[in-house]
């Protein structure tokens, strides 16, 4: 898949477009991914999603983001787009009139646009689909995808992923939810315990799940089970939010390497155990506990 970051970066040629902040990538955005692609072949064309970064919520409402935007390019190729232009939402981007990203998409010379029903543009959200029909008389607007009866959409995922439900989380995006981040230096109270731990760093505003977890781990030499904290260590009064992962019958250095995790299932919540030997305990009931659950989880990567 190709990437830019602005129209003028590709080629001068036609394409279809489909256009929308595509956190998460979940199967909202997945079915106007088919969409989109259904659209593409028709007019032997390149697919185009048009995105920005970071999603608009994130700069608009300060809330987390499902996707980094590594995240989002490997999803968007995973799911077949052909091109992505991952435009850098800004203040100055946002306060801009509706005409100016019109004249982008102009550019991008689109048969057709594909966006969802709900979608606006420009300053003060002042476009909308009417306006696309300036560009192209194709504009397709899909209307929400629900499951279970309500609307799929990143805010449900994020609300989701605040309470643990991570099975649920998994059935809107169609995957396990996942994060990348690079091993880091750990104060090591997982090896002293028994259960060496990977210390995992992701960028500022990534969303995690509170808790205990069973996981998978992928890295550049291998695949993994595993289990995961995501919190703040209450036994040795810890005051910042961690992400540690134990990979079950591992051994070797992780340092400096980025690894993917996968979440599965919600083993526990974070509790305050009265010391380590408490604590170490605790963790071995875990550790059974994920390789229990991991026998009926799929453990090709991807799943």
């Amino acid at each position: 898949m190709k990437t830019f970051v602005s129209t003028s970066q590709r080629p001068d040629t036609d394409t279809v477009v489909a256009i929308g902040s595509f956190d998460g990538v979940h199967l909202g955005h997945q079915a106007l991914i088919a969409q989109l692609k259904a659209e593409a072949r028709q007019h032997r064309v390149p697919s185009v999603v048009y995105t920005f970064d970071p999603p608009t919520r994130v700069l608009m409402q300060g809330v987390e983001y499902l996707s980094t935007l590594p995240e989002k390019l490997e999803l968007l190729a995973r799911y077949g787009v052909d091109e992505t232009i991952a435009v850098p939402f800004t203040p100055e981007f946002a306060s801009r009139p509706k005409e100016e990203f019109l004249n982008d998409l102009r550019a991008l010379r689109p048969r057709a646009i594909v966006v969802g029903e709900d979608f606006h543009f420009g300053k003060n959200r002042a476009g909308g689909a009417a306006d696309l029909r300036e560009v192209t008389p194709d504009v397709m607007t899909l209307p929400m995808h629900q499951l279970g009866g309500d609307d799929i959409k990143s805010t449900r995922i994020r609300a989701l992923l605040h309470s643990g439900n991570v099975e649920e989380t998994r059935r809107l995006l169609g995957r396990a939810y996942n994060a990348q981040g690079v091993v880091v230096q750990g104060d090591q109270l997982g090896r002293q315990l028994g259960y060496p731990t990977a210390n995992i760093r992701v960028p500022q505003g990534k969303a995690l799940p509170l808790g205990v977890f069973v996981v998978t781990v992928q890295g550049d030499h291998g695949f993994w089970p595993g289990m995961a904290n995501v919190g703040f260590r209450p036994t040795v009064n810890g005051t910042e939010r961690r992400f540690e992962v134990n990979l079950l019958d591992f051994s070797g250095d992780l340092y400096g390497q980025e690894l993917q995790i996968r979440f599965h299932r919600k083993l526990r919540g974070e509790q305050k155990f009265s010391g380590l030997d408490e604590l170490k305990a605790q963790l071995a009931r875990d550790a059974q506990a994920a390789r229990d659950a991991l026998v009926d989880l799929p453990t090709e990567p991807g799943h």
